[in-house]
């Protein structure tokens, strides 16, 4: 994966969707915040970034397993970004 995630700034999903009822509006919503910028990468599934984001939003955040995937979908394709998202 190109994205360093290990280096990134997780703060904008930790201090938005916080336990013990993590709120799926705020939640998922923090989390397109930080993913959609890196959308192209994580959705190319010949690499690892999707995986390697998970792992640390999970090591940072402490969330139960599947939170994000079992809360943030807006159809077949995932989570829709912005057409506007900056690539990082």
């Amino acid at each position: 994966c190109p994205i360093k995630f290990e280096f990134l700034n997780y703060t904008i999903i930790t201090s938005e969707c916080k336990g013990p009822k993590y709120p799926a509006n705020r939640c998922c919503a923090a989390f397109k915040k930080f993913a959609c910028p890196y959308a192209k990468q994580i959705n190319d599934l010949t690499t690892d970034c999707a995986s390697t984001m998970f792992s640390y939003i999970n090591l940072y955040g402490k969330y139960p397993p599947g939170l994000f995937a079992a809360e943030c979908r807006e159809g077949k394709q995932g989570l829709k970004c912005p057409k506007s998202a900056p690539t990082r």
